[in-house]
């Protein structure tokens, strides 16, 4: 890291606002532009809010540290900061090598409006470095990944990708796993993204994104991209509710891993599930690197249910303590029927493609004992 303290006590150190009144919360600075005291753009300090806010930049720094990035560009969504990246590399006629396995968000931009503008988009098992490196030819400018990934939580290799990307950006989406769990800059990714909708701001009432990296000509890009192109920056309320959910991120990571991993083995086990996504489970296949690979094994689990879609769907909208929503990485425990929520912009051959059948249950563990959440898993199971 590039701070000498640890991951939680840099997240919970008091900010100290440059207005030197000692706050230990950054204030919210809503003003939309800034005075001058000459005319013309100055090139240092705020100008206008698109450009900078001291709100945003006090979150984008605490960040910068805690990525161990040295850029960071907070967004007005996760898909503004995954598209931040992608308009930022990508031109007509380039390859672009993602993972088989994505956010649904994700692979329709990738689908539908990347293809549009002339870049082909190959898809493969990115848990194979091999199939990642037969893919990545000289028309390759970007390769993207997410691990553990969404929603069969897969684990990939981050190491052995970054050997294999040759000269294009390797770009990871680091959103289940947060930066307190894994930071893929370290382990070789040129560039890290996130949602702070989900485990980071963590409190279920904030949307944004980031976007890290140590490359300085990339950074030069993702800041004309989001601030002049896309015009698409967090807002400073979202950044002050960012920064407030950080503090706590260690915290909460720890309790959801352990709710989680209690919940997953509980399902493990039971006669009406036919299988169960975790790698924090002995069994998974990416359990021995996800223990190398990151500190945390995370709070989202995903599980097949021995039913058909129809039973599946009465299951999820049977559970009362589970909260039946969109999203993930609240303090709730947020479940979905993926194929129905999700991935419901996908097409049926699609999804099929991803693996995402229709009995998948994803399951979001958040911060209620193991207990309550085992009963209502329990009773609704039973009914099947």
């Amino acid at each position: 890291m590039t701070d000498e303290r640890d991951f939680e006590s840099i997240a919970v150190a008091a900010d100290r606002p440059e207005s030197g009144t000692k706050d230990v919360v950054t204030p919210i600075h809503l003003s939309s532009t800034f005075g001058l005291d000459a005319a013309g753009y100055p090139e240092t300090g705020y100008t206008y809010g698109r450009h900078g806010n001291p709100t945003r930049a006090a979150l984008e720094e605490r960040l910068a540290d805690l990525t161990t990035g040295e850029h960071v560009f907070t967004t007005a969504s996760g898909m503004a900061a995954i598209s931040t990246v992608c308009l930022s590399v990508l031109s007509p006629g380039d390859r672009l090598v993602a993972s088989d396995s994505l956010f649904g968000g994700t692979t329709t931009m990738f689908d539908e409006f990347l293809s549009r503008f002339g870049v082909e988009v190959v898809t493969v098992d990115a848990t194979d470095p091999d199939a990642v490196a037969d893919a990545v030819g000289s028309s390759t400018e970007l390769v993207w990944v997410e691990t553990p990934t969404n929603p069969l939580l897969k684990v990939v290799d981050l190491g052995a990708l970054a050997d294999v990307a040759d000269d294009a950006v390797l770009a990871v989406d680091n959103t289940f796993a947060t930066p307190y769990a894994q930071r893929p800059l370290e382990l070789g990714a040129d560039v890290s993204v996130f949602s702070t909708t989900k485990f980071v701001n963590g409190h279920s009432d904030s949307v944004g994104g980031a976007v890290t990296t140590r490359d300085d000509d990339l950074a030069e890009r993702f800041a004309f991209v989001s601030e002049d192109a896309l015009g698409s920056p967090m807002v400073p309320f979202d950044a002050f509710l960012v920064t407030r959910g950080l503090k706590t991120l260690g915290a909460r990571m720890d309790r959801h891993e352990r709710t989680a991993t209690e919940v997953a083995r509980f399902l493990a086990d039971h006669e009406a599930v036919a299988g169960v996504n975790y790698p924090g489970l002995e069994h998974h296949p990416g359990h021995d690197l996800a223990s190398r690979q990151m500190d945390n094994y995370g709070g989202v689990l995903s599980f097949e249910l021995d039913a058909d879609g129809a039973e599946t769907r009465a299951f999820v909208e049977d559970l009362e303590v589970c909260n039946l929503a969109m999203s993930l990485g609240g303090v709730e425990t947020l479940v979905e029927h993926t194929a129905s929520m999700s991935t419901a912009s996908l097409s049926p051959d699609e999804r099929a493609d991803a693996g995402i059948s229709e009995s998948l249950v994803r399951l979001s563990v958040g911060l209620e004992t193991a207990e309550d959440l085992l009963v209502d898993l329990r009773r609704a199971l039973a009914k099947l």
